[in-house]
């Protein structure tokens, strides 16, 4: 071993919390983000981004050095949300209509992701955003969702999680830019249809 390897039983010095304040402007900052970038594309300034947040750039490039890091900082912050919000679902709505909302909300997310699809593709290149792994986070939010339903009668039981985020895919992909909301509404509606028990899923 050379003199410059270091230890396998070197202690390593975890990274330091931020401050609230630190914390505050960073959240401020990823939320403004995905507003911008949902509404128009990544070739927002970054400038507009940290004066609607009401920092100043400098502040933007101490939590985000480049242009790259905040879209991936924002497309982490948004699977998480989406990820996550199927249980908050599930405690308010029951599992049918929790599917129906789940996917609304997956429809916000898929709006923001076509606004930073060009950055993405530079992160999902070099390996720094798993692809595979997105799509199981997304999966399995579904999974948690029919589960509840199938138990409770009101979901069919024999549905593979991953056949109805394919289908999800298909119809976001389908009316990527169509501006036809109420399209887009008819589709899930009868993708929720078909999964429900009864006549209507049969």
């Amino acid at each position: 071993m050379s003199g410059t390897d270091p230890s396998p039983t070197e202690p390593t010095t975890p990274p330091r919390p931020l401050r609230a304040d630190a914390r505050r402007n960073r959240e401020k900052l990823v939320a403004v983000a995905r507003a911008a970038f949902a509404a128009a594309d990544d070739s927002v300034p970054l400038e507009d981004i940290a004066r609607e947040a009401g920092v100043g750039i400098g502040t933007l490039y101490r939590h985000f050095p480049t242009r790259e890091a905040l879209v991936e900082a924002v497309y982490a912050a948004e699977l998480d949300a989406i990820a996550l919000s199927s249980r908050a679902l599930l405690e308010e709505l029951p599992p049918d209509r929790a599917l129906r909302a789940w996917m609304d909300r997956y429809g916000q997310f898929a709006a923001v992701k076509r606004g930073m699809v060009d950055t993405l593709r530079a992160g999902w290149a070099a390996g720094r955003i798993a692809t595979p792994s997105t799509r199981e986070r997304v999966t399995g939010a579904i999974a948690a969702i029919l589960g509840a339903g199938a138990e409770a009668g009101s979901l069919r039981p024999d549905v593979d999680p991953d056949d109805v985020t394919a289908m999800l895919l298909g119809v976001f992909l389908s009316t990527a830019g169509s501006d036809s909301r109420e399209q887009t509404g008819r589709l899930l509606d009868l993708l929720v249809d078909a999964l429900r028990t009864g006549p209507a899923g049969a």
